[in-house]
């Protein structure tokens, strides 16, 4: 999500914990994350899909009790090479 002023980000709060449907919400803000998110559907290490009913925070310490307080580590690559 872009950088918003604040009147804006309320604005889209508002909106989306008035919409009675779903919506898919990606962003690296974990505070917006736990004002307007009743799930989770995160995409783990090795390529695991996880669901979750909760917010943001409880997710996270739920995560913490499955898999232990690991750092996400970079995944690496093969090199191209040219033949």
């Amino acid at each position: 999500m872009p950088d918003l002023d604040v009147n804006t980000l309320r604005a889209l709060e508002e909106g989306i914990q008035d919409y009675s449907g779903c919506a898919v919400i990606i962003s690296h803000d974990r505070w917006f994350l736990d004002r307007v998110c009743t799930h989770i559907l995160a995409f783990e290490g090795d390529s695991k899909v996880y669901w979750f009913a909760g917010g943001f925070s409880d997710y996270e310490e739920n995560y913490k009790k499955r898999v232990g307080d690991i750092v996400p580590q970079r995944l690496k690559y093969k090199k191209l090479v040219r033949g």
